[in-house]
C-alpha cells in the first residue's frame, strides 16, 4: 500500500532542494503533488491524461519533448512510463529534475532500473550532478536528482 504522506514528503524535499518557482509535474495523476507544491508556494502544471483530477493547473495530455518549456524544474512521483521523458526533457532544456521511479517501462527489476536511469541522466551530458536520495516513507522512496551546470550570466 502506498504511503499517504508521499506527496507531502516529496514536496518538502523539492522545496528544500530547489528554488524553482515554476514546476512541471509529469504523469501526476490526479494532481496531489501539484496540490502539495502549490501549498508551498510553487506554480505547478500537472501533465496527465486523467479525466478526474483535483482543481489544480492541469494539462490533460501526454508530456513530450516538444512541450514548450515554461518551468524551472521537472518532477515526477511514480510516473511509470514517463520517467525517461522527465530526464530527457530536463537535459534538453537545461533544467534540474527530481523523480521517484516505481516500476520500469521495460520490465527491468527495480535496482537495475534505478541504475539505468542514473546512467541515462549522466549519458545526456546535461547534468553536472546526478544523485540518489531516499525519502523517509514506505514503498518506493528513492529519488533520482539531476542538476545542470549553472548558466553563466550574459
Amino acid at each position: 500500500m502506498a504511503d499517504k504522506r508521499r506527496f507531502d514528503l516529496f514536496a518538502d524535499f523539492i522545496v528544500s532542494r530547489f528554488v524553482a518557482p515554476r514546476v512541471f509535474d509529469v504523469a501526476g495523476g490526479q494532481g496531489r503533488l501539484n496540490e502539495a507544491l502549490t501549498r508551498r508556494g510553487r506554480a505547478v502544471t500537472t501533465f496527465d491524461l486523467r479525466h478526474k483530477h483535483l482543481p489544480v493547473t492541469y494539462a490533460q495530455r501526454i508530456f513530450t519533448l516538444e512541450e514548450p518549456c515554461d518551468a524551472e524544474l521537472v518532477v515526477g512521483m511514480h510516473p511509470d512510463g514517463a520517467t525517461r521523458i522527465i530526464i530527457e526533457y530536463a537535459a534538453r532544456h537545461g533544467l534540474p529534475f527530481a523523480v521517484v521511479p516505481c516500476c520500469s517501462d521495460n520490465g527491468m527489476p527495480y535496482n537495475p532500473w534505478m541504475r539505468h536511469l542514473a546512467e541515462l541522466a549522466r549519458g545526456t551530458g546535461g547534468f553536472t550532478t546526478v544523485e540518489e536520495v531516499t525519502l523517509t516513507m514506505d514503498g518506493r522512496a528513492r529519488v533520482l536528482v539531476g542538476e545542470p551546470a549553472p548558466v553563466a550570466p550574459r
